[in-house]
C-alpha cells in the first residue's frame, strides 16, 4: 500500500520527537554522552506512550557511527539500517506470541555471539510481562550478567505482573500519559507539515479523546482527516472520537440549573438519536461538572480540564451554581454509572439521573422563600432590639432566662420505673425469659432490615434479664444508652411488636441500667421472694450453693450470673 497511517509515518526517530517524557529522554541523553549505558532497561507505561519507540532510538544512540552522541544522526549507515530492520542486530521480539521456555533459551544461547554488523546487539522485548513463569526463570541469569556487547529493552503497559527478580535486574524507566497540551502541539506540527486544514478546536477534542496516549491521538487525527472533506472541524473531530458537542454540554446544564426537566430529556433525546453512548455520554456529564468545579475553584489550570472549552456559555453556567451542587451532581452522575456496567437499560439510568439533577434545583427553590421570610424577622427582631436599646430600656429585660431553666439535662441518670419493674418480677418465670432470648438474634436482624440500624445498635450491650407474660425486663451496660432507647416511642413499639411476631404474644419492654438492675433485683429477692419454684430472679436464692456462698463470703463479694 502506497499509503501509511500517520502514528506509522510520524514515529519519533530521536528523543526530540518523543512528546511529554522529558524525565525519561534526558537521562538517556545524559547516559550516553557520558557512556554510562546500563546493560538492561524496563520501560513501563500506559499505550502509546513512547516506551518502544525511545527502545528503538536507544538503539540507533548506541550503535550511531558518531557515538557517543545524545542523539542518533540518523544518516549513517548503522541508523538507517536499524530504522528500516535491515540490521539483524537490533532484535524486536513480541513477548504475547513468543512467551515460551524455547524462545528465551533461544536467545540465550545466541546472546554469546558478536554482533554482525554494529557494536551493540540489543533486544528489545515488547509486552514482556506476557512470558511464562518459565520464561522470566530463563531469562534472569542472561539478564543479569550478558556479554558486553549484549543490550536488553523490555518494554510493558503493566510492570506489577513482571516478577520482582527480573525489575531489579533493570533501570526502570516509567512512561507517564501525555498532557493534553502536548498532544496538540505534536499533532499541529504534524498537521502542518502534512498540509492538513484543521480548527484548532478540533485537535483539542482529539487530544482530549486520546486520553494520554500519542498514537491513539494520531489515529483519531487520521479517521478525522478521511471523514472529513477538506477541512478537519470541531463537529468532525467529535464525530470520529464519539463525544458530544459543548453545544449540548450547555444546554443539557442550563435546563438543569433552569429546572427545565422537559428541555433536559428533549436535548438528551436528540443526543441518543445521534447514536451517542449513554454511558459515553454520562462520562462526558461527569467531566464536564468536574471542569465547572475545577473552573470555580481554580480558574487558572485550564490545562487540567478534561473536557470543556472555555466559551462564555459555560463561563455564564458556572457562575449559577455552587460547589455543594455540583458535589450532588457528580455523585448521582457517578451512580448511574456504576449501575450502567450491570444491566442492559442504560438510557433509562442516564434518563433518571437527569430528572433527578433537575429535581435539586426544585428542591433549593422551593426552600429559598422560607430562607428569605425567616431573614426578614431576624432583620426585623433586630431592628426593634436596637430601638428598645436606644429608648434606654434596662439590659435585664433583654435577656431570656428561659433556656437557664432547661439548661439540666436529663441525660445525668435515667429514673427506672421501679413499681414496674417489680410486677414483672412478681410473674417472671424462666420460661418466658428463654423464649425471649430464643428470639432475639432474629430481632436484631429484623430490625437490620428495617433501616434501624442506629436504634439496633444501642441494644448491642443490652439482654433480657427477666420476663413475664407481656412484659419483659431489658438491661443496658450504659445509662445514656437506656434512656436513648427508652425514650424513643417509637423503638420500643417496633421492638415489642416483632417480638410478639416471633414469639406470638407483644411484649412491653421495660430499660434499666446495669447498675440500678442489681440493688433492684436484689431488693425483691430479700423481701418479696415469690413462691414459685419456676421463678426466674427467685432461683438463685433458693439453691443451696448459692445460700451457703453468701454465708461464707458476705452479701457484697458475691455476683451471681446465669
Amino acid at each position: 500500500m502506497s499509503y501509511q497511517a500517520l502514528y506509522r509515518v510520524w514515529r519519533p526517530q530521536q528523543f526530540l520527537d518523543v512528546v511529554g517524557q522529558q524525565h525519561v529522554t534526558k537521562t538517556l541523553q545524559n547516559a550516553l554522552l557520558q557512556q554510562k549505558i546500563s546493560h538492561a532497561y524496563l520501560f513501563s507505561g500506559p499505550r502509546g506512550t513512547g516506551k518502544t519507540s525511545a527502545a528503538k532510538i536507544l538503539a540507533k544512540a548506541v550503535n550511531c557511527e558518531r557515538a557517543p552522541i545524545a542523539e542518533p544522526c540518523n544518516e549513517c549507515d548503522s541508523c538507517i539500517g536499524i530504522t528500516d530492520g535491515s540490521i539483524p542486530d537490533v532484535i524486536e521480539i513480541d513477548a504475547a506470541s513468543n512467551n515460551g521456555v524455547e524462545e528465551i533459551r533461544d536467545i540465550r544461547d545466541k546472546v554469546k555471539y558478536a554482533p554482525n554488523v554494529v557494536s551493540y546487539k540489543v533486544y528489545i522485548i515488547d509486552e514482556v510481562h506476557m512470558l511464562s513463569i518459565g520464561a522470566f526463570n530463563a531469562l534472569l541469569k542472561t539478564l543479569e550478567e550478558p556479554p558486553k556487547h549484549v543490550i536488553f529493552i523490555l518494554a510493558t503497559t503493566e510492570p506489577h505482573k513482571i516478577p520482582l527478580t527480573i525489575i531489579s535486574r533493570c533501570q526502570r524507566f516509567d512512561f507517564k500519559r501525555i498532557t493534553a497540551r502536548d498532544i496538540v502541539g505534536r499533532m499541529t506540527h504534524i498537521a502542518d507539515e502534512s498540509g492538513v486544514q484543521y480548527e484548532e478546536k478540533a485537535l483539542h477534542v482529539v487530544a482530549r479523546a486520546a486520553e494520554g496516549g500519542m498514537r491513539d491521538a494520531l489515529s483519531l487525527l487520521d479517521q478525522a482527516i478521511s471523514f472529513s472533506q477538506d477541512r478537519v472541524t470541531v463537529d468532525d473531530a467529535l464525530t470520529v472520537t464519539g463525544a458530544v458537542s459543548q453545544v449540548y454540554l450547555n444546554r443539557l446544564a442550563k435546563a438543569i440549573f433552569d429546572n427545565e426537566v422537559a428541555d433536559a430529556l428533549q436535548a438528551l433525546e436528540e443526543l441518543l438519536f445521534q447514536g451517542k453512548d449513554p454511558a459515553r455520554l454520562t462520562e462526558d456529564l461527569v467531566l464536564y461538572f468536574r471542569d465547572m468545579l475545577l473552573h470555580q475553584t481554580a480558574p487558572n489550570l485550564e490545562e487540567s480540564l478534561e473536557r470543556v472549552m472555555l466559551d462564555e456559555d459555560f463561563k455564564a453556567l458556572a457562575e449559577r451554581v455552587s460547589p455543594q451542587h455540583i458535589y450532588r451532581f457528580i455523585d448521582i452522575l457517578n451512580d448511574a454509572q456504576q449501575e450502567m456496567k450491570f444491566t442492559n437499560h442504560a438510557r433509562i439510568y442516564i434518563e433518571v439521573s437527569i430528572v433527578k439533577l433537575c429535581q435539586i434545583e426544585v428542591e433549593n427553590k422551593v426552600a429559598s422563600p422560607e430562607i428569605g421570610q425567616l431573614i426578614q424577622k431576624v432583620q426585623s427582631l433586630e431592628n426593634e432590639l436596637n430601638q428598645l436599646k436606644a429608648k434606654g430600656v434596662p439590659a435585664q429585660q433583654e435577656s431570656v432566662p428561659a433556656p437557664k431553666k432547661r439548661a439540666p439535662s436529663s441525660r445525668k441518670g435515667f429514673k427506672v420505673a421501679t413499681g414496674m419493674v417489680q410486677e414483672v418480677l412478681k410473674t417472671a418465670t424462666k420460661e418466658d425469659l428463654n423464649l425471649i432470648k430464643s428470639r432475639w438474634g432474629e430481632m436484631l436482624e429484623i430490625l437490620n432490615q428495617r433501616q434501624m440500624r442506629s436504634q439496633a445498635a444501642l441494644l448491642n450491650d443490652a439482654e433480657p434479664v427477666a420476663a413475664s407474660t407481656h412484659s419483659f425486663i431489658l438491661k443496658f451496660k450504659y445509662d445514656i444508652h437506656c434512656q436513648m432507647a427508652m425514650e424513643n416511642a417509637g423503638f420500643t413499639e417496633a421492638l415489642g411488636s416483632i417480638l410478639g411476631q416471633l414469639a406470638g404474644t407483644e411484649y412491653q419492654p421495660i430499660g434499666i441500667p446495669e447498675d440500678q438492675w442489681q440493688s433492684v433485683r436484689e431488693d425483691f429477692i430479700k423481701h418479696q421472694r415469690t413462691d414459685d419454684p419456676d421463678s426466674a430472679v427467685n432461683e438463685e436464692a433458693e439453691d443451696p450453693l448459692i445460700a451457703e456462698a453468701r454465708k461464707l463470703v458476705g452479701e457484697d463479694l458475691i455476683e451471681i450470673r446465669e
